[in-house]
Formats: C-alpha cells, structure tokens, sequence
C-alpha cells in the first residue's frame, strides 16, 4: 500500500462540541500555544451565537505528541473546565481500523480498496465480511483478508450477527456498508459501538425496493444521486454525511442508468470515507456538521 499523504506525524485533531459562549477559540487557541503546539488548521461553526450549538475541529502540530498525549490531554481538559464542552483528541499520524461489510454489488467495495491501495485513504483494511463469495479472489488480491458470513434469516440471523460481532469488536474503529444488502439490528449496532457508515441511491422522488432504476426509468427522472449517512436504528434515517446527483435524460437506458448511479455512488461513500476518517465529520442529533 502506498503512503498516505493525509497521515501526518506529530500532528493531533481536537474535537470541541456543545453550547457556545464567548472565549472557547482564545481559551483552546492559547492553550494549544502554552503546550508548544502550532496550528495547521481550525474550523468553527455556531447555530447561534447567543447560546447556541459550537462546533469546533482544529488539527494542530505538537512534536513530541504521541508521547506526551497525557499530559496534553490533562491541559485540554483544565482548559475547557469552564465550558460547556464535550471534547475529543485523535493522532492524525494513526490511521483508523476500517472494516468493510459487502454483498454481490462490488462496484463500492473495490473502489475503497482501490483508493486505499493508493494511499487515498489514511485508514487500515483489517478485513472484509461478505454475505457471498463472489467478490473473494478480488478483494484478496489487494492483500485484504475476506471471511464469508453467509446470510440467514429468522432465528439463525441472530447466530450470523454474532458470528461478525465476534470479528469485529475490538478490531475496528469504523464500519463501511459498501453496499451490504442487510439490515444490521439495533442489537447488535449497539454490541458494535462503533460508527457504521452507509451508502445507498437516493433519487427524486425515491423508488423503494427491487429494481430501483428501472422504476426510475419508467417515470422518466431527470436526476440520480446517492446519500452516505451514519446507521442508526432508524433504516437509512441516519445522519447525512455527503450526497450528490447527476443528471440523466429520457435517452438514458435501464444498464446506463446503473452505471452512472454507481459511479455517483462510489464518489459519495469514497469522500464519507475519508471525511470520517478524517475527524472531520460531528455528528449533533440526527445531521452533522462536516468541516
């Protein structure tokens, strides 16, 4: 795998949510200048100054990070004593633990790994878990395990889900629907504990179940897009991470149609992807705040 130019060393992501109020950006500003650090980048959102929602992503460079974390998460917290704030704080040199779920549609899946091969994503591939075999000598030959979880029903889907719980937990930091044709339970989401990214066609108006573009087709659309969102127990009501469109004309054939939706598709779960990968996706409620 190459090297991937979004892995920097001595540099750390701070994360700064909750209500906003006068002097969060000189307080986390000078304490990042007392600790020896100097700031690459910082973005800041408010939904109302007087008291509203803050938001706040700044990735600063502090040699000596990785060792002295400890002592520069005690400042982080002394400082941010005062506010309403909820924090985190992430190397940026430590790429994230990125498991991918997948079926038959394969289009997703290879152009993560395709992009990841390329060092366009900062995260590792531990494993990809597919309900079928069909993708198997592909993914492998991106030096990628693959474990086939056949899929079930009924009681013995229960048995299924643990069987991916067991190779997930403790092994990832996140986990890509690369187009996986399963709804996950709120149980094991839960068991999970870790985000859950999906990607799915989104068309105006939306044509649920088999044979989305040929119902597209019929009534005659004139844009195709997709939507990437976090998996909640609500199916496919999660917070909205990216989502994008093409349009498409009356000439436009069924297979033409898939194509330009999958193409659509992998742009979207690919810049989500990176996005999360990132830090720089918060979620507050059910929408998120991308910097």
């Amino acid at each position: 795998m190459a090297s991937s130019p979004h892995l920097h060393p001595d540099h750390a992501c701070l994360i700064v949510h909750g209500s906003d109020r006068p002097g969060i950006v000189a307080a986390v500003s000078a304490m990042i200048t007392r600790i020896g650090g100097n700031i690459v980048a910082f973005d800041q959102y408010s939904d109302d100054p007087t008291g509203g929602a803050y938001f706040q992503r700044v990735v600063f460079h502090r040699p000596g990070f990785a060792a002295d974390r400890p002592l520069i998460e005690s400042e982080i917290a002394q400082t941010l004593a005062g506010f309403d704030l909820e924090w985190s704080l992430t190397d940026q040199s430590v790429p994230k633990r990125m498991a991918i779920l997948a079926s038959k549609q394969d289009h997703c899946l290879l152009d993560l790994l395709w992009r990841h091969r390329r060092g366009d994503l900062p995260v590792t591939v531990p494993m990809v878990i597919s309900n079928h075999t069909t993708s198997a000598e592909d993914v492998r030959s991106f030096g990628v395990p693959f474990i086939h979880v056949p899929s079930v029903s009924g009681a013995d889907k229960a048995a299924s889900e643990a069987k991916i719980l067991e190779l997930l937990r403790g092994n990832v930091d996140f986990v890509v629907l690369a187009r996986y044709m399963q709804i996950l339970s709120s149980d094991f989401l839960s068991q999970l504990g870790v985000p859950v990214i999906n990607i799915h066609h989104s068309f105006l108006p939306a044509f649920i179940g088999a044979e989305p573009y040929k119902k597209a087709k019929e009534r005659g659309v004139k844009l195709i897009g997709a939507t990437s969102h976090y998996v909640t127990d609500d199916l496919d009501e999660g917070p909205i991470i990216e989502q994008d469109t093409v349009r498409v004309t009356h000439g436009d054939t069924v297979e033409e149609l898939v194509r330009r939706g999958s193409d659509v598709e992998r742009q979207v779960l690919s810049r989500a992807v990176l996005w999360h990968a990132q830090d720089r996706v918060i979620r507050h409620g059910n929408h998120t705040i991308v910097f």
